[in-house]
């Protein structure tokens, strides 16, 4: 195998590559990247096991072939050549790997091809585009809310699935660490209709979402039984999906919240972003009074002493105190995009409906704290 590359793309391209492999390895295999040359393109490979990605590159091959070489080590040597550089990549067969750029030249020591692992795709039954924009909407709105818990596996990633909503077939993605939750959705696209509801992992939304900022274009998904393709321009992502299932999230949307209060979502992350630099390590309480038109944002520690501030907002009804986490409620503050944030309240032993006041397809639920 022989070939020449222009820096940029390869580094690009390892860039999202060498993401998906695991730092510590026991099979020496997954370390690595497959190369693989042939026509006018560089395709590069890697695995986990549970995750597969492939990416094609443009290249000058001079003569086609394919290896394995060690990913990060790869990645490293290329971030650090100097930007514009022209690489040179040799792979005479002998289990070595040279790199050349200018006056410098690596030689890599190569594992055969036969030993990398082949992710078969199965049957994919159902397959559907959406729009970059919708994918990066659906990620980074609930992503945020995924359960890093390995106990409760089932909740490590988001809940895409088909939801009827008066009637409306929607494409509604979930998330949930028990503590609050995040629902999205859009119109269900053509070719979802009829799909099983699926658990994306939590590492196959991540690189995901560093994809999709390099393509403007439809992101072609497809889904199995088992695993879950997203096909981009140039790169194909295979995961394999949670298997366990989605507890009954509806059961935690309250429906009868009947106090609503209106404020400005700015200036309530900015007073609990103060307010909670007073709180507790550890519990990051912060207390909501809500009177008249004011919200009286308040916290306190024994190390610490005291904090507390006022706000305008949108209410009038009976008084009400309820506390949250601070670093919760303003995770859930920083996805919505209007100006105005509404709190669907009840009491203050009882979860808070949070939505933008433009959009109907997004809700938040969060869970109260004694304070």
């Amino acid at each position: 195998m022989k070939l020449t590359i222009e820096r940029t793309n390869l580094l690009r391209s390892l860039g999202h590559v060498q993401s998906v492999v695991e730092r510590r390895n026991t099979i020496p295999i997954l370390s690595n990247v497959k190369i693989e040359a042939d026509g006018d393109s560089l395709s590069l490979n890697a695995t986990d096991m549970d995750l597969d990605i492939v990416e094609s590159v443009p290249a000058d091959i001079a003569t086609p072939g394919a290896t394995t070489a060690p990913a990060l080590t790869f990645f490293e040597i290329v971030r650090k050549l100097p930007d514009g550089a022209q690489i040179e990549l040799e792979a005479p067969g002998d289990g070595k790997l040279t790199i050349r750029a200018g006056r410098s030249r690596f030689t890599l020591s190569c594992l055969p091809t036969e030993d990398f692992p082949v992710m078969t795709g199965g049957e994919y039954g159902h397959s559907f585009a959406l729009a970059a924009g919708d994918l990066r909407e659906l990620i980074d709105r609930t992503r945020f809310a995924i359960s890093t818990e390995e106990t409760r596996y089932y909740l490590n990633g988001i809940y895409l699935h088909e939801f009827d909503r008066d009637g409306t077939p929607m494409l509604r993605a979930v998330s949930t660490d028990g503590h609050r939750l995040a629902s999205v959705e859009l119109p269900l696209p053509g070719g979802a209709a009829g799909m099983p509801g699926v658990i994306v992992p939590r590492k196959t939304v991540g690189e995901i979402r560093k994809l999709i900022d390099e393509t403007g274009d439809d992101v072609e998904i497809s889904l199995s039984e088992a695993k879950i393709r997203f096909s981009f321009d140039d790169a194909v992502l295979t995961s394999k999906l949670i298997d366990g299932t989605f507890p009954d999230y509806q059961r935690v949307i309250p429906v009868g919240n009947d106090k609503e209060m209106t404020v400005n979502r700015k200036a309530l992350s900015d007073a609990v972003d103060r307010v909670s630099a007073i709180s507790s390590e550890k519990s990051r309480a912060v207390k909501l009074s809500i009177s008249g038109d004011t919200l009286s944002l308040s916290a306190s520690s024994a190390e610490n002493g005291t904090a507390q501030e006022e706000i305008e907002i949108g209410y009038g009804l009976e008084t009400i105190e309820i506390g949250f986490n601070s670093g919760y409620l303003l995770d859930i503050a920083r996805q919505i995009d209007s100006e105005v944030a509404t709190f669907k309240l009840a009491d203050a032993a009882s979860p808070t409906i949070i939505s933008g006041s433009d959009d109907t397809g997004t809700i938040y639920v969060l869970m109260p704290m004694r304070v």
